[in-house]
């Protein structure tokens, strides 16, 4: 076999596109599993234990199905690619793009002495170059128009047939419906989680190896808990995630999909991002099943439109942005942030906010948060506080299990922290401690008041919040959707805003 098929670690699916273009016995599959990536970032062991062990699953599966599969453990990518060559006479090599713009970099500085064949990705719905094509009919590239276009695109959630078709229910969106604060008692169905077979007990094990040899040679540990570790890492687990999201979640998602309840860290929450991540399921496949879930099961609609919004607008949106905006995003800061990450975001909390305090210990655990909690309390504090944006994606894309460059640069840069100044988020979202308040259980047992702007018991966010209106009044005051709050800035005395600003200053001062 001279044509060899490189499959990279979040292309777990034997309908990617290099698999899919030739046949079992026509080609040679290669798996790399290179310790080289923790030179580059110092990722959560348990992100590591799903790719890894999610690699390992889809070489046994791919046997199975009659391919020749040779899995490759080594240091560097580039010395293994190599060897495996020259070994097996490879004389091209058919890869599928990968989503990261880098990961194609890297592999192109490989010098690899054969041809390498890029396929475009069939990954997501909307290639790069149809995203291309509606990109460029608009000056403002706004999700809920790509959204809507996708809708139409792909025929979901419609009613009726081509240029007169319409959404099912009338309105496109139930944003409306879909954001109310958790009642006293809120408790979610428990989430599926697997016990590790031995191929995920072996790779927990060289995680554990490589964490202790990183210690020796004087690195710090890997962020996040070993064990335990109960994700899915095949395509058969995906699967049974999905049907039990169905079975037991779906109905419920709508509502609380904003809420954050202590003790709560999925509620009703999907679970599906890591795995469609990783390529063990195909957005087109899950939005299918979730329609026809909706219409055997009568699903809410506002239910059923919210997770499809997220796979359909916001998934294939953001990655459509990634690759539209070019590399050059990944180094916007409009807003000239440059504080550094405080300590307590790498050592899984201690900064005393109640908030902060139980997400970051909820990541810890599993390296997973959801939404919210990632726009409204870990990015909302770094855009009020003024991190320094790419030392923060550096950071989501290390510690979450479903972080790749594509998600976090735009969901970070752009929605979280507004550093592209207003290319993808019409505003930034800036948020006090009220809007935390209203949407959490967390200030209930928090040693700072929600209530109070400065003083020493003053919640940062508040604080934080209008020093960061004061500090940026110039730059933002012109946007239309922040009129209302600068009118409100402009009502506090210069005393209270002296005192507010103070606080705030002594807040970021140990950081």
């Amino acid at each position: 076999m001279s044509l060899g098929i490189w499959v990279l670690g979040d292309q777990l699916s034997q309908a990617q596109a290099a698999l899919a273009s030739t046949q079992p016995d026509a080609a040679r599959v290669l798996l790399v599993e290179s310790s080289s990536v923790l030179g580059q970032r110092a990722y959560h062991r348990q992100k590591l234990v799903l790719v890894w062990s999610a690699m390992r699953h889809f070489a046994e599966e791919l046997r199975q199905a009659g391919w020749t599969v040779d899995y490759r453990i080594g240091e560097q990518f580039g010395t293994t690619v190599r060897d495996w060559i020259t070994c097996h006479g490879i004389e091209q090599v058919w890869l599928m793009e990968p989503a990261d713009r880098g990961f194609r970099d890297a592999i192109e500085r490989l010098t690899l002495p054969v041809k390498l064949n890029w396929l475009p990705s069939n990954a997501f719905l909307w290639s790069r170059e149809a995203f291309a094509a509606w990109a460029d009919g608009y000056r403002q590239l706004r999700m809920e128009l790509f959204y809507r276009e996708g809708r139409r695109r792909f025929a979901v959630l419609m009613e009726g047939e081509g240029a007169k078709a319409q959404p099912l229910g009338g309105q496109w969106n139930y944003d409306h419906d879909n954001r109310r604060a958790p009642t006293k008692g809120l408790r979610g169905p428990e989430p599926l989680w697997f016990e590790p077979d031995a191929i995920t007990q072996a790779v927990m094990e060289r995680v554990e190896q490589l964490d202790q040899e990183r210690q020796k040679a004087g690195l710090p540990p890997l962020p996040g808990r070993l064990v335990p570790f109960r994700w899915g890492v095949s395509r058969a687990q995906a699967l049974a995630v999905l049907e039990h999201f169905i079975d037991t979640r779906l109905a419920g998602f709508g509502p609380y999909q904003d809420a954050m309840v202590n003790g709560e860290p999925t509620l009703w929450h999907a679970l599906l991002s890591p795995y469609l991540n990783l390529g063990l399921l195909h957005p087109l496949e899950v939005i299918r099943v979730l329609e026809q879930a909706g219409r055997d099961r009568a699903v809410p609609l506002a239910c059923l439109e919210g997770v499809i919004r997220q796979i359909l607008g916001w998934r294939e949106y953001t990655h459509g942005l990634y690759h539209w905006f070019g590399p050059a995003y990944g180094e916007s800061n409009q807003l000239e942030a440059q504080a550094p990450l405080p300590a307590w975001l790498e050592h899984g909390g201690g900064s005393g906010m109640a908030c902060m305090d139980t997400v970051l210990q909820e990541i810890e655990q599993t390296g997973y948060a959801h939404h919210i909690q990632r726009l409204m309390v870990l990015a909302n504090y770094g855009l009020l506080a003024g991190l320094n944006p790419q030392a923060l994606t550096d950071w989501f894309h290390r510690q979450f299990i479903d972080g790749y460059d594509w998600v976090m640069q735009t969901n970070v840069l752009g929605m979280g922290v507004y550093a592209d100044g207003g290319r993808l988020a019409s505003k930034p979202y800036a948020a006090s401690g009220n809007y935390i308040r209203r949407m959490s259980t967390y200030c209930q047992d928090c040693r700072f008041d929600v209530k109070q702007r400065h003083g020493p018991k003053a919640c940062p966010f508040n604080s934080l919040y209008w020093d960061f209106l004061a500090r940026h009044r110039d730059r933002l005051r012109s946007n239309p959707r922040m009129a209302l709050v600068f009118k409100q800035l402009e009502k506090l005395t210069p005393d209270e805003l002296a005192a507010i600003r103070q606080t705030a200053a002594e807040h970021r001062s140990p950081m």
